[in-house]
Formats: C-alpha cells, sequence, structure tokens
C-alpha cells in the first residue's frame, strides 16, 4: 500500500539526485536506509550536518497541520 507524504523541497531535491534510472523514490529510500535497518537510518543522519532551517521548517509545517485539522462527521 503507498502512502503520501510530504517532505520539504530541500528533502525532494536530495530524494531526486539520489534517484537512479528506472528507481521509484520509495526505492531511493529503501536503498539509502536498507529496508529500515535503524544502524543504516543513525549512520545516514550522522554523517550529515544537523539542518536547523529544515527542522525549523518541518516543526511550523507540523503546528500549522495540528492548528488546522478539522474533523467531520461521517455516516456509513
Amino acid at each position: 500500500m503507498a502512502r503520501p507524504i510530504m517532505v520539504s523541497d530541500e528533502a525532494y531535491m536530495l530524494l531526486k539526485a539520489e534517484k537512479k534510472a528506472g528507481e521509484s523514490f520509495s526505492d531511493v529510500i529503501l536503498r539509502k536506509f536498507q529496508k529500515g535497518n535503524p544502524s543504516a537510518i543513525l549512520k545516514y543522519y550522522t554523517e550529515r550536518k544537523p539542518s536547523n532551517d529544515l527542522a525549523d521548517a518541518v516543526e511550523q509545517a507540523s503546528k500549522k497541520l495540528r492548528k488546522n485539522f478539522k474533523t467531520r462527521k461521517v455516516s456509513l
């Protein structure tokens, strides 16, 4: 089952740069993170400088989504 996700422009450009011919973004993520290997994920992030701008943007987007979240009553 596919799930839509939101990523920053910076994250999108990084994923796009890593994409090989015929690969989907899911393929890139699975290849880079070795199908959920926690040590590979930790290694990936420790090799890169933290991006305070990216962290701030994610936090702001999260706050905005939570603030604007509305539930709807649906009859089945």
